[in-house]
């Protein structure tokens, strides 16, 4: 028992970490690792806190317990999964039907334009009981006029909050410009510019309804027949009505008279007003008298065409198709305010004087305001 070698506690485990070391760095010389393990001897071992050990402590005693590893959670091992899968930078791929961050604005427009030819060629889209199809016109009908609209005439709207935000109101309108452009420009003005997005059902003539291909395409846009049942029915539904009662005098004036309204029919507008309690909207147009100057009406080559008038301009017929370009002038659409029916009783629809006296207001309060923007314009062209 005297020659028994005493052995600090803690050497062994000590040493072998210091080997470890030694060995993962490949940097450090033999001699110094000798050296850490002659120092580690010479000091009584006490574990680091920083470096706690991995080994059970040896000996009896009380207090003393082997220490193990703590087990992962499972959000870190579905972390740890999901880093060696895709790297610790890269993110997850995106679900199916996803929009990529890569895609361009062209391939939305794409992918919505098959998406609607689709819609169109299986019959998957709504259409009025007077064949009005919201979808084709918001897409494609108006996306055709906006051009002419935004480029060519470069219509200011004024006004466009005195059409209500919701119910039926009738929109009343002088007309003009040899071609009814002017209802088209209408219709594109409270489509893009009235907050609560709302649209203008016009009442058109029935030669519109006559023509092979103008016949479908109005009946597409929203356009109905002009007639005191058709208005009805929309105002009844909450429709925005657009009506024009100058009819074909004011659209195949000649340019001598322009901006000079012609008489309102009997005054049915009025009326339809008066039976469903609606606003009426006056609205004033300057620019369209410009586009086709008309100096003359062949009224032979009319008849035989069965139009109402055949209007000739400066350039039409004389440079032939191109003569039916129209002039690039600058246009105006002012809304004014509203003229209330709802507090007229009932049978006020069928009193004739307050009917001619409420379209002698219209009438009035169009004109005065046509008066106004042509003081107020600068040029007809800019």
């Amino acid at each position: 028992m005297a020659d028994a070698k005493v052995i600090p506690f803690g050497e062994e485990p000590r040493s072998r970490r210091a080997g470890r070391r030694a060995q993962g760095r490949g940097s450090k010389s033999s001699s110094a690792a000798a050296s850490s393990a002659a120092s580690s001897a010479s000091e009584p071992a006490s574990p680091s806190p920083s470096e706690p050990s991995s080994q059970p402590l040896s000996g009896p005693g009380p207090g003393r317990h082997s220490l193990s590893s703590v087990p992962e959670q499972p959000d870190a091992v579905e972390d740890r999964m999901a880093d060696e899968k895709h790297g610790p930078n890269d993110a997850p791929a995106p679900e199916p039907g996803a929009p990529r961050p890569g895609d361009s604005s062209w391939d939305r427009r794409l992918a919505e334009g098959l998406a609607f030819l689709r819609r169109r060629v299986t019959g998957d889209y709504e259409v009025d009981e007077f064949g009005y199809d919201k979808e084709l016109t918001d897409q494609v009908l108006m996306s055709l006029i906006r051009p002419l609209y935004e480029n060519y005439f470069r219509v200011e709207v004024k006004g466009i909050e005195n059409i209500p935000s919701d119910g039926g109101a009738l929109v009343v309108s002088n007309h003009s410009g040899t071609l009814p452009l002017d209802g088209l420009m209408m219709q594109v003005a409270v489509h893009d510019n009235h907050p609560a997005g709302r649209h203008l059902r016009l009442l058109a003539a029935d030669l519109v309804f006559m023509l092979p291909v103008v016949n479908e395409l109005a009946r597409k846009a929203g356009h109905t027949l002009a007639c005191a049942e058709d208005a009805e029915r929309l105002l009844e539904r909450g429709e925005i009505v657009g009506v024009m009662p100058e009819g074909f005098k004011g659209l195949g004036k000649p340019f001598g008279e322009r901006y000079k309204l012609q008489r309102f029919g009997r005054g049915g507008f009025v009326s339809t007003a008066l039976r469903h309690g609606v606003p009426i909207v006056p609205c004033s147009i300057v620019g369209a008298e410009e586009i086709y100057p008309m100096i003359g009406n062949s009224k032979t080559l009319a008849r035989l065409l069965g139009f109402p008038y055949f209007p000739i301009t400066p350039t039409f017929p004389w440079l032939g198709p191109l003569g039916a370009l129209p002039l690039p002038t600058k246009w105006t659409i002012q809304f004014g305010e509203p003229i209330p029916t709802d507090g007229y009783p009932p049978e006020a629809a069928e009193d004739p004087m307050l009917m001619f006296n409420l379209t002698d207001q219209v009438r009035e309060q169009i004109q005065h305001t046509l008066y106004k923007l042509l003081v107020q314009r600068r040029s007809v062209f800019f």
